[in-house]
């Protein structure tokens, strides 16, 4: 079996080819443009699946709250137009003819790590993802917890800072405001003179300077406050960090030095660690999922 999989940012669109051992053969990485809009979006996947010959199936992992069992967008903050009610499932369907499956991102990064990843084994953990925003997923009892609604999980609308920060979701003090990683270069920027990415930020010379650094330090104790409300809320044995900013070891090491003295004793037992799968949690999740379709 081959499975031509997918996963929608905000930024970028990565996908790639699975075979029958969930083994990614080839990868690419293309400009969502998000702000064509959901139509367009969906028009430039199925250009990209017709140019495939022999695939059994199409993986779907995308921004937004998806209804998995019927493969729809049912939300969408608005970063990518016109994306909120999507049936990406059936269009793509219609126009190739594959069996496709679509879920939501963070689950799909959940289910990659769940089997092949930072938590294989393990029935019960928590996945969280750091980027322009905070994406979360519950696996519990060997499964994904999708909530009434298929909406469980968002963990990045948690208001930890009541009348805070206007969030993109219309609510105001959301985690994401001050624990994304989009939320550190905002904070890094207004204390520099020329702007830098998340990756500049932790370059040696920059790491070092005294300002800097102390930017750092205030955005790793707002992910330790999403981070506890999280643990006292589900007490899981399992957290995956995932998003390339995790990939600095500085940033593990400090959540490590620092959250369990916050936590009630018998809250510490939680293991926290970052994904093992990187930028392929998600696309090897959802192909794991789309082979599933009957």
């Amino acid at each position: 079996m081959k499975i031509l999989t997918f996963d929608i940012g905000g930024d970028f669109i990565k996908y790639g080819v699975v075979d029958g051992n969930f083994k990614l053969l080839e990868t690419h990485k293309v400009p969502t443009h998000a702000e064509k809009g959901g139509q367009d979006l969906i028009e430039r996947i199925i250009k990209i699946i017709e140019s495939y010959k022999d695939i059994d199936r199409v993986a779907v992992s995308t921004a937004g709250q998806v209804d998995s069992e019927n493969g729809i967008v049912v939300y969408s903050t608005g970063k990518i137009p016109y994306y909120t009610g999507m049936m990406v499932k059936r269009l793509i369907e219609n126009k190739t003819g594959i069996p496709t499956f679509v879920e939501n991102n963070v689950n799909a990064e959940a289910m990659g790590e769940a089997k092949f990843g930072a938590a294989k084994g393990q029935s019960d953990f928590i996945c969280l993802t750091y980027g322009n925003g905070i994406g979360g997923a519950l696996f519990i009892n060997g499964k994904l917890y999708k909530g009434s609604g298929s909406s469980a999980g968002e963990l990045g609308h948690m208001i930890i800072h009541a009348g805070g920060k206007q969030c993109n979701c219309g609510g105001e003090g959301c985690y994401e405001c001050y624990a994304s990683a989009r939320a550190l270069i905002n904070s890094v920027n207004r204390v520099v003179k020329e702007p830098l990415d998340a990756f500049q930020i932790f370059e040696k010379e920059n790491f070092e300077k005294p300002e800097i650094r102390s930017e750092i330090d205030k955005w790793v104790d707002e992910i330790i406050v999403g981070l506890i409300n999280i643990i006292y809320t589900f007490n899981p044995p399992l957290i995956v960090l995932g998003g390339g900013i995790m990939n600095e070891d500085y940033i593990i090491d400090l959540i490590d030095r620092k959250i369990y003295n916050k936590l009630m004793d018998n809250y510490r037992n939680v293991n926290i660690v970052r994904s093992r799968l990187g930028n392929d949690a998600a696309l090897l999740g959802a192909a794991y999922l789309a082979s599933n379709i009957k």
